[in-house]
């Protein structure tokens, strides 16, 4: 397993209406394919009362398989996963500030993150079982990442979801704000919801029972 150190991370997701668009515009930006589209399985762990999510926190491992067409010879070899932390959104005073990020809790998720990649997920849910700790929610998207060019601390990542396909733009706050601009959007279409609550916010919408966030069977990998 290797190590790594913990990070702030700060991000938005933006709500995309139309897909084709949102592609047309970042080939005119130039942007960079820079993680073909991947499906990704990720389930959150919690203790049977819920603590982690009382105390705002994520533990989440992540498997990642190349869709088809994406370019990638093969997945992650031997079971291999992401296991992620995250610490409970920080507040202003406490996120790390350089110019208009002081504002940064309003508008957008500053928060600890850690990661590391295990080689064997099946041993690691294991562990976290161990220490008391269970899936708590499955959810699936596939992702594509982008950059865009001299914007070397900035993710652009195209999430299809099962509800909604979504934005999710990870770096400094100048530079969310100034691409989120460029890709037609405004500070007030940001939004700091986790896919969970986005999940279960469209199922009190439809009126459905939650569960996983999944896709049907006939659409994976595709």
């Amino acid at each position: 397993m290797s190590n790594a150190a913990p990070r702030e991370e700060i991000e938005i997701k933006l709500r995309v209406s139309d897909a084709a668009a949102i592609r047309a515009r970042l080939k005119r930006l130039r942007a960079r394919e820079i993680s073909p589209r991947t499906y990704e399985s990720n389930t959150l762990y919690d203790t049977p009362r819920q603590d982690l999510r009382r105390r705002g926190q994520i533990i989440r491992i992540r498997m990642e398989t190349p869709a088809r067409g994406s370019g990638r010879e093969r997945p992650r070899p031997n079971g291999a996963a992401i296991l992620t932390f995250k610490g409970p959104p920080l507040s202003s005073h406490n996120a790390k500030k350089s110019g208009g990020e002081s504002k940064a809790r309003k508008y957008f998720k500053v928060r600890e993150e850690a990661e590391v990649t295990v080689a064997g997920a099946s041993e690691m849910a294991r562990i976290l079982g161990a220490l008391g700790l269970r899936p708590a929610f499955r959810y699936e998207k596939f992702r594509t990442t982008f950059a865009l060019p001299g914007i070397r601390h900035l993710k652009i990542e195209l999430d299809e979801t099962p509800v909604r396909i979504f934005l999710e733009l990870e770096g400094p706050v100048a530079d969310i704000d100034r691409d989120a601009s460029r890709l037609g959007y405004a500070r007030n279409d940001y939004t700091t919801d986790t896919y969970a609550s986005l999940y279960l916010a469209d199922c009190l919408r439809r009126s459905r029972k939650p569960g996983d966030m999944l896709f049907p069977p006939t659409k994976k990998l595709r």
